[in-house]
């Protein structure tokens, strides 16, 4: 195994040199539109909520049910 390495180490392609990779303004972008995305989805969650919330007070879902106090046996 020792002596196959110094024939395979000459063929691995180099890679870049670390200060040459960057994720750039691309990326960046990229993540702030996913952040702005969690924000609109928040808000949105947040009204349907409230809305759901008080069409049930409104009966708006139909009766429901009271709920039973247990009874002691």
């Amino acid at each position: 195994m020792d002596a196959v390495m110094p024939l395979i180490f000459p063929l691995v392609e180099q890679g870049p040199e670390p200060e040459d990779v960057v994720a750039g303004w691309t990326a960046f972008g990229l993540f702030g539109l996913l952040i702005l995305a969690v924000v609109i989805l928040g808000f949105s969650l947040t009204k349907h909520l409230k809305k759901a919330a008080s069409n049930e007070q409104e009966g708006l879902f139909g009766t429901t049910p009271e709920k039973s106090e247990p009874t002691s046996t």
